[in-house]
């Protein structure tokens, strides 16, 4: 009796290890069928990391080694604010043509951590394919509260678009690139937080200065003002006050106020399992840019958490759509 009660939990167990293999295996399966479509992911964080432990995923390999044909320059200041050094790095081909599209590459970190160095993965493999690539500092909020960040990267992209000559870029080719807090920044300069009377009072003059190019925003919050931003710790710790006490601050540092038809080709990347910033915000974003008749590129990744494109084959097929996209924008 004991035999025959053993033999059948052992089965169930086998039954169930069977299971589980099979969905831990479904990802990949269907992604392989599917190539053209963005892969499917596992909704947890612990299953996407179980599927690495395992090997069915790879991470990407963060400090990629810099190739001889590309030259890095490192560490250059664009600004000095009471004494912080705030610095950027440039990766440029060697033998390349001037006046070539320059990528700017914008780190996330909840607007509190992270550094420049962290997208390398993205600055490296984009060089090799003969774009000129840069990543920037700002300050964090141990530093200072918006806006701080947002005026670093104000003065950043003023800094590169008047250093073109120098590092052999098209100043009227650059395209902003941005995960999560780093996809806000990015946004924000591209829509033109800079001066929003620019973009609806003074057209003539918006039009004849240099002005993004494209913008690829990665999972990035749009609208600060939502219930779910205005009662988030990282949100209300990057404005400072609570939104009770100031919603103006809330709609100020929201993307999605600034809007308009002139805004540049938008890619959005976003997992529908994200927790950390809501897939609706990136919803909304493509129906408020729809609207406007703004190009905009969508590839919802079904199933994927925050930080998705920390995964190979995820970083793979972003990176393959950012190009296409490049290619037809920039």
């Amino acid at each position: 009796m004991k035999s025959i009660k053993l033999k059948r939990i052992l089965s169930g167990l086998a039954i169930t290890f069977v299971i589980i293999c099979l969905l831990m295996a479904t990802p990949r399966i269907w992604s392989a069928l599917n190539p053209e479509n963005p892969p499917v992911g596992y909704h947890f964080v612990a299953p996407a990391y179980l599927a690495v432990g395992i090997g069915l995923e790879k991470l990407i390999n963060p400090v990629p080694e810099i190739p001889d044909d590309v030259e890095e320059i490192k560490n250059i200041e664009y600004k000095n604010i009471n004494g912080k050094s705030l610095q950027l790095d440039i990766y440029k081909p060697k033998n390349i043509d001037d006046n070539s599209p320059l990528l700017i590459f914008i780190h996330g970190g909840g607007w509190k951590g992270g550094e420049r160095s962290d997208y390398l993965i993205y600055l490296v493999d984009f060089a090799k394919r003969g774009y000129i690539t840069a990543t920037v500092s700002y300050r964090l909020l141990k530093d200072a509260s918006y806006p701080a960040c947002v005026e670093d990267i104000n003065d950043a992209l003023n800094w590169f678009y008047k250093n073109g000559d120098n590092y052999g870029y098209d100043p009227d080719r650059i395209a902003l690139i941005g995960g999560s807090a780093g996809a806000h920044l990015a946004l924000m300069e591209a829509y033109g937080w800079e001066n929003p009377q620019v973009k609806t009072d003074c057209i003539d003059i918006f039009e004849t200065k240099h002005k993004i190019k494209a913008v690829v925003d990665i999972y990035g919050p749009i609208d600060l003002t939502t219930e779910y931003a205005r009662n988030q710790s990282l949100v209300t710790s990057f404005i400072a006050h609570s939104y009770e006490d100031a919603p103006e601050l809330y709609r100020e540092a929201s993307p999605i106020q600034y809007l308009d038809k002139n805004d540049p080709p938008t890619m959005i990347l976003h997992g529908t399992s994200d927790k950390l910033v809501p897939i609706s915000q990136s919803d909304l974003l493509k129906t408020r840019l729809d609207s406007l008749s703004v190009p905009c590129v969508y590839h919802r990744f079904p199933l994927w958490p925050h930080t998705m494109d920390v995964v190979q084959r995820v970083n793979d097929f972003s990176q393959q759509k950012m190009i296409e996209f490049f290619e037809q924008y920039l």
